[in-house]
């Protein structure tokens, strides 16, 4: 694994995954289908224009949402690229309560910029908040007057904030952001990328929701936005995407930019099998038995290592179990990408693959100084319906293991660094040996064969 890593250039992304023994770097577009959304995808219309599978999914949508104009896309960050060149001019902001990192660098790459609004109190890694994914409304109305509202293209909310921590926002957020932007003339805009798992957190933390169907919340929620766009990748457990549109006239403005970028509108560049199982998989999110899976292993995960005193983000989110890795390597600075070197400990030791969600996955400042983020973490995530408990267990005892160890991890510095989105394809080496002395600790405790 040592020799692996060093031919991937100390990033995880570059790994072979015949190398890897428990990959959890990601839940994009690796949840495993359900029976019946293998089903679905033996009844496809093949259709370059018209399918009917489109509008079986198109359909669905409205039912769901309560949205009547569909635009599909290939995945999520194919809708960014939509409705960032759709909305997005140079000096414009985009609002957030937290940024993804392909929604900010659409954004970027036109020439705007990002505002994250998040409450304070969602950056601090362990609490017992339960909703730290909510939008501060003192600094909303702060930066609309700051900005001037004909400035914000748009507002952008993140249900399960992906680089905090996958922690959920709360309806009664959702609700006055989006009657603040309201106000203003400002359009709102929801990524429902990771909604199910924010739905589950609501359903299970929100008092006045418990008795709520799981439906019931999605609509409650979906009212409140102008548009709405996610990933299937995630939400629905395909891999596809598509952007919601409530009205007729915003729809035309960027129906045109689908042929252009995607393909046909009633495909996107999509599979019609990928969206006949998309459609199965739209009722299977709202269903609280399988959305209830994730979160479940993930907070089993969560407090097993916070039992054996490892750094953890709490409560548990969504998506995957987060380290806390500035408390867990404190002796590595920033510049050195803690949690890159964390990310490259957990593949030496264990063959796990997460993911760095630091500096690591930012981007420089304009002057070529480095854009320090607000935490640093490695995700390890948990796709649906993949891992069994027994392969949870095998994580917290290698994470542990890493743990008391923590000591031996040094930094990464680049060798390649790309301009945009350098965490996919950069290249970084090792500050000095300590990637071999760690393996040889490892193999000490654990021998040869692991």
């Amino acid at each position: 694994r040592l020799g692996k890593m060093k031919e991937a250039g100390f990033n995880t992304f570059q790994l072979h995954n015949g190398d890897i023994f428990m990959d959890m770097l990601t839940d994009s577009g690796v949840n495993a289908m359900s029976d019946q959304m293998l089903a679905g995808m033996m009844t496809p219309d093949d259709a370059y224009a018209g399918s009917e599978s489109f509008f079986r999914m198109r359909d669905k949508l409205e039912e769901i949402f309560g949205m009547k104009y569909c635009l599909p896309a290939h995945q999520g960050r194919a809708c960014e690229n939509i409705l960032a060149t759709r909305f997005v001019k140079p000096g414009n902001c985009v609002i957030m309560n937290y940024h993804f990192t392909t929604a900010k660098a659409h954004i970027t790459r036109l020439g705007g910029h990002v505002e994250e609004l998040v409450k304070d109190e969602g950056l601090v890694s362990q609490s017992d908040l339960p909703f730290k994914g909510d939008i501060d409304l003192d600094k909303l109305e702060a930066c609309i007057e700051k900005e001037g509202a004909d400035n914000v293209s748009f507002m952008r909310l993140e249900a399960g904030t992906n680089l905090i921590g996958g922690q959920p926002v709360s309806v009664q957020s959702f609700k006055d952001a989006c009657a603040v932007a309201r106000k203003h003339g400002i359009l709102s805009v929801l990524d429902a990328s990771l909604l199910q798992d924010n739905l589950y957190f609501i359903k299970i933390r929100d008092e006045e929701r418990k008795d709520m169907s799981v439906r019931e919340i999605t609509r409650e929620i979906a009212d409140q936005f102008d548009m709405i766009y996610f990933s299937a990748r995630k939400f629905g457990f395909a891999r596809g995407g598509a952007i919601l549109v409530r009205d007729e006239e915003l729809f035309h403005s960027m129906e045109d930019l689908v042929p252009m970028f995607e393909g046909f509108l009633t495909y996107g560049g999509m599979s019609v099998r990928e969206i006949e199982a998309m459609t199965v998989g739209f009722d299977e999110s709202m269903d609280m038995d399988i959305i209830s899976h994730g979160p479940q292993f993930i907070k089993y995960c969560v407090d097993k290592l916070v039992d054996y005193g490892v750094p953890m983000i709490t409560p548990a989110g969504g998506l995957g179990a987060h380290v806390d890795a500035t408390s867990f390597v404190s002796h590595i600075p920033q510049q050195e990408y803690p949690a890159g070197a964390l990310v490259c400990a957990f593949y030496l030791c264990g063959g796990i693959r997460g993911m760095e969600r630091g500096t690591l996955s930012e981007e420089r400042n304009a002057d070529g100084s480095e854009r320090f983020a607000s935490m640093e973490l490695v995700r390890l995530a948990l796709p649906r319906r993949v891992f069994t408990l027994s392969q949870v267990e095998y994580v917290i005892d290698r994470v542990k293991w890493v743990y008391d160890h923590r000591d031996m991890i040094g930094g990464l510095r680049f060798v390649h660094e790309p301009a945009t989105l350098r965490f996919f394809t950069g290249r970084l080496e090792a500050t000095s040996d300590w990637p071999e002395k760690l393996v040889a600790a490892y193999k000490a405790d654990f021998g040869e064969d692991q």
